[in-house]
């Protein structure tokens, strides 16, 4: 739609030059006295400074990113588009900006609903207050197109549960958790635990270390029970499991060894 936009206005830009171009050069005069500088002048001097106005406003707001950061949503081209997972590769600012906040040129590694992988490139603006969460390594729900995986968009739904949901079958893909326990997560009791003790098996699944942790679970009643746990994790998530921490948990009434730690991926 937005390129239509531009072809349109560009078409009618194109058209008002014309008719002004042609006007002044088979314009004749009904009086021999009339300068012929006047060909020029009239109401016609109206279209090319139309034209000229309105094609860079048009062009720049549907730019990517521009037509997001003011509607706050996808462009109509993404909105209904897939989700997968983008992990920031590197960032760089445009020089475009819109009431001084920055356009951003974001590249991807993607990884689709297949779990295939793909590199792709978003644009956005970014609030200055917002710009230094742009890191190498963070992770983004972005939508994209099946045949057409070099541009995505991030996401702007505003609904966690699509990138929870792209997250989840992302990790069972890899092995790092399960169904039964990401039932466990949604179905289960949510309190709060405190890590006793923390071992490292060696095992790597996918960069994901195994570790496995002693917990201490603290249950609706304020009574506690001890587990353990064994998970995989990103090592830039390592530390929010030391000794000590306090962890938010889910478990089953009816299987209290068998819990589930939630910790935020871009912690």
């Amino acid at each position: 739609m937005m390129k239509s936009l531009r072809w349109i206005t560009a078409a009618l830009a194109a058209l008002a030059i014309g008719y002004y171009l042609f006007h002044g050069l088979t314009y004749v005069s009904p009086n021999e006295f009339e300068p012929a500088e006047l060909a020029w002048v009239g109401w016609q001097m109206a279209l090319p400074i139309t034209a000229i106005t309105l094609v860079p406003i048009v062009f720049a707001c549907t730019g990517e990113g521009i037509v997001a950061a003011f509607s706050g949503r996808n462009s109509a081209e993404f909105r209904d588009a897939l989700v997968g997972l983008g992990t920031i590769k590197s960032f760089r600012q445009t020089g475009l900006s819109v009431n001084d906040q920055p356009q951003v040129r974001i590249e991807f590694s993607v990884e689709g609903v297949d779990g295939k992988n793909f590199t792709a490139a978003a644009k956005m603006i970014v609030p200055l207050t917002e710009l230094a969460l742009l890191q190498p390594g963070v992770v983004l729900p972005v939508r994209y197109l099946p045949d057409r995986t070099d541009k995505v968009e991030v996401d702007r739904s505003g609904d966690t549960t699509i990138a929870q949901r792209a997250m989840n079958e992302s990790m069972i893909r890899k092995g790092i958790t399960t169904r039964h326990k990401l039932d466990i997560a949604e179905r289960g009791i949510a309190t709060q635990a405190v890590v006793q003790s923390l071992s490292v098996p060696g095992e790597i699944r996918d960069g994901h270390s195994k570790i496995e942790l002693g917990l201490v679970v603290t249950r609706p009643d304020g009574s506690t029970f001890s587990t353990r746990v064994e998970k995989f994790l990103a090592p830039s998530l390592v530390g929010q499991v030391q000794v000590g921490r306090i962890l938010r948990v889910h478990y089953l009434p009816d299987n209290e060894q068998e819990v589930v730690i939630a910790l935020a991926v871009n912690a």
